[in-house]
């Protein structure tokens, strides 16, 4: 499994395994069967209400757990300084574990998110907690954490895919060491059927899903795929043995239409 170093020298898989929508037992199922695999790596959330479920997956499955990375979201309503403590101290207690490996903040909700970051700075110094990050920050919301941060994210956890490959966004991020982090790397399914990735997955004899999962890998982005079919899981583990030419690249680089699937962090209304 090819991992990546974040600012702070920590070490994170490039592939880990979303929940996103999975009931309790899915979850469950999902962490043992992508930790049996070879995935060492999972993402859930607050709002995903499944973090129990993944905690149990977690104790069942075998891996000690310095073995594994697990990352969890503070959602909307608890962005705040004593919120967000209080917040990260349930999804710890849901998660049965005694420390997070990334701690983020879900979403820039406009006058909440700077004092949620600086809980996350509390924690991080506090070693409950050894990465701090954002998801769906733009470069102006980058700005304004940066302006009075002590510690910069390490993590931009980002809707990005072959249609919205967020280039400009990438590029700030890597020239301030932040890692950007791939949410919906599949488009939620509406990539895999477009006839150029289909041409590049017939001639690696991969699957579509495959070849956008190693674009995300060459273009250095962390992808977190979500599955609960185990030969699906399998699947998206079996990235590491191909490479995509420089001209493949450039082709999946130029289907770029900035379509979004999910919200827009703009307009998102929270």
């Amino acid at each position: 499994m090819k991992k990546v170093t974040l600012h702070n020298g920590l070490a994170m898989p490039m592939l880990g395994l979303g929940v996103w929508k999975m009931e309790h037992e899915e979850a469950v199922q999902s962490v043992k069967t992508a930790v049996q695999l070879g995935y060492r790596a999972i993402d859930t959330a607050a709002i995903y209400k499944n973090e129990a479920g993944v905690g149990q997956g977690i104790k069942e499955c075998g891996i000690p757990r310095e073995e594994l990375f697990i990352t969890t979201k503070v959602w909307n309503d608890d962005l705040g300084y004593e919120e967000t403590l209080a917040a990260f101290e349930e999804s710890l207690k849901k998660l049965q574990l005694d420390y997070l490996d990334l701690y983020l903040i879900h979403w820039p909700v406009a006058g909440k998110y700077k004092d949620a970051w600086r809980a996350l700075e509390k924690l991080y110094k506090e070693k409950r907690v050894r990465a701090i990050g954002v998801c769906n920050f733009h470069q102006h919301h980058l700005e304004n954490v940066m302006a009075d941060a002590e510690i910069m994210p390490m993590i931009n956890q980002i809707e990005c895919h072959p249609l919205l490959s967020q280039h400009e966004l990438r590029e700030y991020c890597a020239s301030h060491n932040i890692q950007v982090e791939a949410w919906s790397p599949l488009g939620q399914g509406t990539l895999l059927e477009h006839p150029v990735l289909e041409e590049i997955a017939e001639t690696h004899n991969k699957s579509v899903a495959q070849v956008i999962l190693r674009w995300d890998i060459q273009n250095n982005i962390i992808t977190i795929p979500k599955s609960i079919k185990a030969h699906r899981i399998q699947e998206n583990g079996e990235i590491f043995d191909f490479e995509l030419s420089a001209n493949e690249m450039a082709r999946i680089n130029a289907l770029n239409k900035n379509e979004r699937v999910g919200s827009n962090p703009e307009k998102y209304d929270v």
